[in-house]
């Protein structure tokens, strides 16, 4: 029997992911700031849950410890995160830096643990959920943006690094998920940014920009990633991540930033554009 461990299992995508797998006969290892709190989850065979706050290193250190002692690991999911939404003048330092300890100290923390582990073994898998954001941008999101860019350039650099002991590393990158994600969503507001914050939430509500798709769709993709077998880096997941991102790589990064700045109704800094 297969071993996943999830990070961020206590709600949306990491619940769903966690259900899944142990529908598909794997041991999982769900992990959450407040297991004790979890009763969707602790009832399921096969399931065990843990607690892991991934801005914690000594709580990454011990929860690691405790479940090596128990089983071995095939999988490490990395889902921990959320997003910071408004402008970066409407932030505060301590909201940007909790975002990158979130979104990307805290998943380099778990690869780094357990590396040494799966080069022992010579084999092991990383999938990170990395986001549509990861592969395009959008306004009124920069922090998070950049956050997202960050896993996706650390795994496909990693991804030679980790290729000589038969260790490989995959992003699922999904777009709106319908789930407790947008809830937990931490909005700065900033009048100076109110037209293109009104037509950013206006692209996520008729789908322009987002569509939101079951959390148990992507939690799909998320399986494939881990059973396929294939050298492959990005899992875009979700029509809206499937759409865009194929419409990014047919016309260019360059034209796809004007295209959407065009669709935003803004005007170019440069005279001569």
């Amino acid at each position: 029997m297969k071993t996943i461990l999830i990070t961020g299992a206590s709600t949306g995508l990491g619940k769903a992911t966690a259900k899944l797998f142990q529908s598909k006969g794997w041991n999982v290892i769900a992990t959450m700031r407040s297991p004790e709190k979890e009763t969707e989850l602790k009832p399921l065979k096969n399931i065990t849950l843990l607690p892991l706050d991934v801005t914690n290193n000594r709580q990454i250190a011990d929860t690691i410890k405790t479940t090596l002692n128990q089983s071995d690991i095939d999988v490490v999911f990395n889902n921990a995160g959320y997003g910071l939404i408004g402008s970066i003048e409407s932030h505060t330092e301590e909201q940007i830096r909790a975002q990158f300890d979130t979104n990307f100290f805290g998943s380099l923390a778990v690869i780094r643990a357990f590396i040494p582990y799966f080069r022992q073994r010579n084999k092991g898998l990383f999938i990170n959920t990395t986001s549509l954001c990861s592969l395009v941008s959008n306004p009124q999101s920069a922090i998070y943006n950049a956050s997202k860019w960050a896993m996706q350039g650390l795994a496909e650099s990693l991804s030679y690094d980790l290729a000589q002991f038969n260790i490989g590393i995959k992003n699922v990158a999904p777009g709106g998920i319908k789930s407790d994600f947008m809830k937990a969503m931490q909005v700065t507001e900033d009048k100076a940014y109110e037209a293109t914050m009104a037509k950013m939430t206006e692209g996520f509500n008729d789908g322009t920009l987002m569509e939101f798709t079951e959390a148990e769709k992507i939690a799909e993709v998320v399986y494939q990633a881990a059973t396929d077998e294939k050298d492959q880096l990005t899992y875009p997941a979700g029509n809206d991540a499937v759409r865009l991102y194929a419409k990014r790589l047919a016309e260019g990064p360059e034209a796809y930033r004007i295209g959407l700045r065009n669709y935003l109704n803004l005007q170019s800094p440069y005279p001569q554009a």
